[in-house]
């Protein structure tokens, strides 16, 4: 059964309406429950500027920072972040050590503000291997807003979408093994229950900054029928409004879910 949303008004593109409008305009139509968003071009944004590729990051920590606090003002259920995933462990060890650090303070210093906005933080990915500092500042945050009831943000640190899937599949042998389930009755609805968030609804919008093409072992079971949107804008340069033309554009497509 096709879903379909309503369009922004013709007569005002959405390029040209200011952040206020544009909030007013995508409140008042369907919201998506779950936009989930891969957050790139940290390093190129401070090439363009001639900076160290770390200002880009703390430009970027910037824009993740906006992006919550839009995303609180539109009403959204849930968001997830492409922080940091099991394949930007190969980047040089220097930019790995200070994005850890850099993680590790921005974690902790946006506690207040999430408690005083009802944020429910959860991390998404395997915890082994990631430093104690970082391991502990985050699930300390975790715990602390873990009864708040607004908008949940779910950060994807050390994050793969492929281990994902295995650590499923691992849950499901074991289920096996311990005769919970046989092998011929397990359905996509026993995969879905044995990954990371199974309670989280399916993402759908997903967003990528930077212009890239690919999904890069993102969320690669939950996005199955999730609605793409593609900006060349780089993420420190992508703001609240850009968040609601998204939004927008989502609302006036027609989801299809396989069908006619």
């Amino acid at each position: 059964m096709a879903v379909r949303g309503t369009r922004a008004p013709v007569g005002e593109p959405l390029a040209e309406m200011r952040e206020a409008e544009l909030l007013a305009l995508v409140r008042a139509q369907p919201l998506p429950r779950h936009v989930a968003v891969i957050m790139d071009g940290n390093g190129r944004w401070a090439t363009q500027r001639g900076l160290p590729r770390v200002a880009g990051h703390r430009a970027g920590v910037k824009a993740a920072r906006a992006i919550v606090r839009a995303a609180d003002a539109l009403g959204l259920g849930y968001v997830t972040l492409y922080a940091f995933s099991t394949e930007n462990w190969s980047r040089p060890e220097n930019e790995v050590s200070m994005l850890m650090r850099l993680l590790e303070r921005a974690v902790r210093s946006e506690l207040p503000e999430l408690m005083a906005r009802n944020v429910r933080l959860r991390l998404l990915g395997r915890t082994n291997g990631v430093p104690a500092g970082v391991r502990r500042g985050i699930e300390r945050v975790a715990h602390e807003t873990r009864h708040n009831t607004g908008l949940t943000l779910l950060m994807a640190f050390n994050y793969g979408g492929r281990d994902e899937l295995v650590d499923a599949f691992r849950t499901l042998a074991a289920r096996v093994r311990a005769g919970e389930v046989a092998p011929e009755a397990i359905t996509e609805a026993h995969v879905s229950q044995a990954l990371y968030a199974a309670d989280v609804p399916d993402p759908d919008l997903l967003i990528r900054t930077s212009g890239e093409m690919r999904v890069s072992n993102f969320l690669l079971w939950q996005i199955a029928y999730t609605e793409f949107l593609v900006t060349p804008k780089l993420w420190p340069d992508f703001s609240a409004a850009d968040l609601y033309r998204a939004v927008a554009e989502f609302q006036g497509r027609t989801r299809r879910f396989g069908g006619v």
